[in-house]
């Protein structure tokens, strides 16, 4: 898998060119994130047992993502803008945490400084760019790894491929996502989702 390979071997850079060439590649998926309204895809998501999943997301920038996973699996991971909501239907469970403290904040808010919290890391492939986004205020936010593959016609150039999320616990999720769609028109009915717990809720 291109993302897979793209996130192991480590290397030990030190050219001044090289350094220079990852604040470019920073500011690229900086430009990036900002150019991008809207956005859906396919998605498979692994967890660390090696299950894997697969669904659709949707992406409505600022603060809006909806992860619908496939009919069999009766679960939901959806952002409203204000917090992020998982819900598992087969036990009438809702957990509910603000955007802010999810890795996922770095896809969600444009108005964050990835530079603050960012770095680019070696991926072993010259037309992929790998970026590790971590907080270190907030260590139990967890780490995650945006990988991008460089394309001309993709917004600042660059297309996600997706990320690997690594919790405070050393859970790890990866994400890989297929036919990506940028800025095309997206519902805000999308984001809504229906309370298990009673029928006289909802959002």
């Amino acid at each position: 898998m291109v993302l897979a390979l793209s996130l192991s071997g480590l290397a030990l850079w030190g050219a001044p060119s090289v350094a220079l060439a990852q604040a470019n590649d920073l500011q690229s998926i900086s430009s990036h994130l900002k150019s991008v309204s809207t956005m859906t895809a396919n998605f498979s998501q692994t967890d660390r047992a090696g299950k894997t999943v697969t669904g659709k997301m949707t992406l409505a920038r600022p603060g809006r993502i909806r992860f619908q996973y496939e009919p069999s699996i009766p679960l939901l991971l959806v952002s409203d803008g204000k917090a992020l909501t998982f819900i598992d239907y087969s036990v009438k469970q809702v957990q509910r945490w603000p955007i802010s403290s999810s890795p996922l904040s770095v896809l969600l808010d444009p108005d964050r400084d990835i530079s603050r919290y960012a770095r680019i890391v070696p991926s072993g492939n010259a037309g992929t760019v790998v970026a590790e986004v971590r907080d270190p205020k907030r260590p139990e936010f967890g780490v995650i790894s945006l990988a991008f593959t460089r394309e001309s016609s993709a917004p600042a150039g660059l297309r996600l491929l997706g990320w690997v999320a690594l919790d405070s616990q050393n859970n790890r999720t990866t994400i890989r996502l297929s036919d990506v769609r940028f800025n095309t028109a997206v519902s805000g009915e999308a984001f809504k989702w229906r309370d298990p717990r009673s029928r006289n809720r909802g959002r």
